[in-house]
């Protein structure tokens, strides 16, 4: 005699274990938007060597304040510290992350960078920033350790941004667009000429990023031509002095460089 099919059993999953993957789910959640800000300050110091820091971090990843410091390394004494504290804001997008970042010292409005991920790295892009926007303490450069810890510049640091895109690989990175700085009324304690003078640093990206160093004005004359060459920096340039002041700038010329007559030779790389 035949039997009846029975119908299938059906299992159910029992209701602890849904809430508990409600629970993990919750808390995995919890994590990602409430992570506190010192994992992006511990992230910052691990990328950059420790050279540039967040510290006092308060708030989470997505939305936070810190002290920047920059230093010349983990073992270096100098640093140096923003007058005022950052504040940063991070937003999920659709093709990566949108960065604001505002500084109420040195930002006269906040400036915003786009990250996205890509097969050659992490492509980070900064909207156009003008100069007249951007007004950076150079006393802030001294924490970067020799030379700047020796000269201690004092004055005024405008940076100025085009189309600037920086991609990080793995093991290199590259640079398109352009960013210039540019050095208003230098002032040094190892000169009694003051103020030095004015100078610009220009920065144009491409298969081989370069760097111009030239004098906007004053008694200093700063020149040089500096390339991107595997991931290091190769500059030469040098330093003059108009004959007049060639006494007060004199100290600082066999400072800054190998002296060679009346010019003293920079070289980095």
């Amino acid at each position: 005699m035949a039997h009846p099919h029975s119908p299938p059993s059906r299992h159910h999953a029992p209701p602890w274990a849904w809430a508990g993957c409600g629970a993990v789910l919750g808390l995995v959640l919890a994590s990602v938007l409430l992570a506190p800000a010192r994992w992006l300050a511990q992230a910052l110091a691990q990328f950059s060597g420790e050279r540039v820091q967040l510290q006092q971090a308060q708030g989470t990843v997505w939305d936070g304040t810190a002290r920047l410091v920059l230093r010349a390394g983990t073992d270096a004494t100098d640093a140096s510290v923003m007058p005022s504290p950052v504040q940063w804001r991070l937003r999920p997008r659709w093709d990566g992350l949108a960065l604001t970042v505002a500084a109420p010292c040195c930002l006269d409005t906040p400036w915003r960078w786009q990250a996205r991920a890509g097969w050659q790295g992490v492509q980070l892009q900064a909207d156009d920033l003008p100069a007249s926007a951007s007004h950076w303490p150079a006393a802030l450069l001294s924490g970067l350790g020799t030379p700047w810890n020796t000269v201690q510049l004092q004055g005024t640091l405008a940076l100025h941004t085009q189309g600037l895109q920086i991609t990080l690989g793995r093991d290199h990175w590259s640079l398109q667009g352009s960013a210039t700085v540019d050095g208003l009324g230098l002032r040094t304690v190892l000169s009694t000429l003051q103020p030095l003078g004015s100078y610009r640093l220009a920065l144009q990206g491409g298969a081989t990023p370069n760097l111009t160093l030239s004098t906007l004005q004053g008694q200093l004359q700063l020149s040089g031509q500096g390339q991107l060459t595997q991931g290091r920096w190769h500059f030469t340039g040098e330093a003059r002095s108009d004959e007049a002041a060639q006494g007060a700038l004199g100290n600082l010329l066999n400072i800054i460089g190998r002296r060679e007559g009346a010019r003293s030779v920079i070289t980095v790389g």
